[in-house]
């Protein structure tokens, strides 16, 4: 679930920090900046493990800061495919289970990995999918409630690139005598930077100890 990944980057300390240990306001500046980011392809960093190596420090005319080439290693959230991880349901909604970990919420659990047959359930009040479990007493209704605990398995994830694009292109100037057309609505849509997909164990923790009571 936790990997240490190594990293290089160039640390920029501002003279008001010189009088501090270099280690310790590089390692500061690290989690300022990495810490509860995702890195594409990389993950969700947690917090610096250890610094491996220094290269000389420079300040650059302009600029009263030092800047740093440093070595390092940290702790990131990356489970491995097919990998059985612990959450609660946090909300269904019409596109599956959504799961939490606490400190990592983009977890998705599809229809097709729910346990079947299942059926999603809309009102006013709330949004639920339950599992139609079969018995030999006949079929009985297990709903997959928020904030019940969940065992799921890793077979998938998303990454996407969130890092700001440019201006869009200039719109063509109007033609005068002739009518202007009204601008597009453009909805902006947040996507997570990274989004595990995965499948309901079976039984599924919350759904068990339910059935057991």
């Amino acid at each position: 679930m936790f990997v240490l990944v190594e990293m290089v980057d160039t640390v920029r300390i501002p003279p008001w920090n010189f009088q501090r240990q270099l280690n310790e306001a590089i390692a500061e500046e690290l989690n300022k900046k990495l810490a509860n980011k995702v890195v594409f392809n990389v993950g969700l960093c947690i917090c610096l493990y250890d610094i491996t190596k220094l290269d000389d420090s420079y300040i650059f005319p302009g600029d009263g800061a030092s800047h740093t080439i440093v070595h390092f290693r940290y702790v990131v959230f990356h489970p491995f495919l097919d990998e059985i991880l612990l959450g609660k349901i946090k909300y269904c909604s019409q596109e599956g289970v959504h799961v939490t970990m606490g400190f990592f919420d983009d977890i998705l659990i599809p229809p097709e990995s729910l346990q079947q047959p299942a059926k999603f359930l809309s009102d006013e009040a709330e949004q639920v999918w339950l599992w139609e479990y079969e018995t030999d007493e006949g079929a009985h209704d297990l709903y997959m409630d928020q904030g019940e605990d969940i065992r799921f398995r890793v077979t998938d994830e998303m990454f996407v690139d969130t890092s700001p694009t440019g201006p869009s292109a200039a719109e063509t100037p109007a033609i005068p005598g002739q009518p202007v057309a009204p601008p597009a609505e453009e909805v902006e849509k947040k996507e997570a930077p990274y989004t595990l997909i995965g499948t309901i164990c079976d039984p599924g923790l919350g759904l068990l100890s339910w059935w057991n009571s």
